[in-house]
């Protein structure tokens, strides 16, 4: 059977919002949607990914870079040893021909959305979904039931105390058990407020906080005096991604759970947080985000990485909220993964159907990534790829 990438598809689209972290604000935010058509035999196999939020589309690189590096490539240099399907190793390669190492920023998105497209079409021509995939391929057994958490808790023009809780309240009522809100972008003191606020209305230990990276190490140290008084899921991104001094200082002053690593971009950014970073395994996570770090197969790059320095792969939930860290998370044993029940739509959330109970979903038998299962992100491919 000949299998052959045949078109690649790129549209930037708005998943724009008045909402607002610590750092950047949502007025302007875009993503890329791709869609990667293969003939694989007499099948037309269409797969689709897309960036996560915080990270604008990528539409010029994949257009002029590494779009046409997958068209111009020797279809047979891209299948696998059964030449009945694409080698994913092999396009990743492809696409990362006559790049310099490091520069890992939008360089990595463009990737990993493509990627994301890759894997999916992957799975759909071997008819399994991806979790199963990965599991066969990893000798794993796979789990289709994983954790998840409600991610919110944004700061609104309006939007008070009362507000938030009533927010943080309708996670729980639609089956969370964990919610996560933001911080840093009022005062410590509004912040204690806030949070004191949110405790009373949904319980101690289900509620993890974000800053966004905002602080400077004197800030972090500040918030972290502060938000130990609290039982705390965790205290995530005080600081700069890239100052894992800051973040080995932190854990001297926070002894609960922190969690940071949504933005680094690769596997060599995620050795050197280990290394430097003061992260401790026996209570930390790790968020990395395949879909704006090269994608699955750097990802699985950067398992290996934890893997020999002693983390267990359960300590990581991924940033995003995306169905295909869903689909990593069951495959491959990882602890879980973010949710956003109201934000980001049609992009985020799960397969129609799919129910959240006690903070865990099964995942739906679908092939490839299970997008078709959402029918309103379903519709918006659909049109991508007519």
């Amino acid at each position: 059977m000949s299998v052959r990438i045949i078109d690649v598809r790129e549209i930037t689209q708005p998943i724009s919002s008045p909402i607002r972290n610590a750092y950047i604000d949502f007025s302007k935010m875009t993503t890329s949607l791709v869609a990667v058509v293969v003939q694989a035999g007499s099948r037309r196999v269409v797969g689709y990914g897309f960036n996560s939020n915080g990270r604008y589309g990528q539409g010029g690189l994949i257009r002029e870079r590494f779009a046409p590096r997958l068209l111009e490539a020797d279809p047979e240099s891209l299948v696998d040893a059964s030449g009945e399907n694409l080698d994913p190793d092999r396009v990743w390669a492809c696409m990362m021909r006559n790049e310099k190492p490091g520069g890992h920023g939008e360089r990595s998105v463009a990737v990993g959305t493509l990627d994301m497209a890759v894997w999916d079409a992957v799975a759909k021509i071997a008819e399994r979904p991806l979790f199963r995939l990965l599991a066969e391929r990893h000798g794993r057994e796979a789990d289709p039931r994983v954790f998840v958490y409600a991610a919110g808790g944004y700061y609104y023009p309006g939007k008070d105390d009362a507000q938030l809780c009533a927010e943080m309240r309708s996670y729980l009522d639609r089956g969370y058990s964990v919610v996560k809100m933001k911080i840093g972008g009022a005062s410590i003191d509004e912040d204690r407020r806030r949070i004191e606020a949110v405790l009373g209305e949904i319980g101690p230990a289900r509620l993890a906080v974000d800053a966004n990276g905002r602080f400077d190490l004197e800030t972090a140290i500040a918030y972290a005096k502060m938000l130990r008084d609290y039982p705390l899921f965790w205290y995530e991104e005080a600081g700069d991604p890239l100052d894992y001094q800051l973040q080995a200082a932190l854990a001297e002053f926070y002894p609960g759970a922190m969690a940071t690593g949504e933005n680094l971009f690769s596997h060599q950014d995620a050795r050197n947080l280990i290394r430097h970073g003061g992260m401790r395994p026996d209570r930390d996570w790790l968020q990395f985000d395949c879909a704006l770090s090269y994608g699955l197969c750097e990802y699985q790059r950067t398992l290996g990485v934890l893997k020999d320095a002693g983390w267990s792969w359960s300590r990581c939930i991924p940033h995003g909220g995306h169905q295909m860290s869903l689909n990593i998370a069951a495959g491959l044993g990882l602890g879980g993964n973010e949710s956003y029940p109201d934000l980001f739509q049609p992009y985020g959330g799960f397969p129609d159907g799919v129910r959240v109970e006690d903070s865990v979903i099964t995942m739906p038998e679908l092939p490839g990534i299970g997008f078709e299962g959402k029918s309103d992100l379903a519709q918006v491919m659909r049109d991508l790829a007519q």
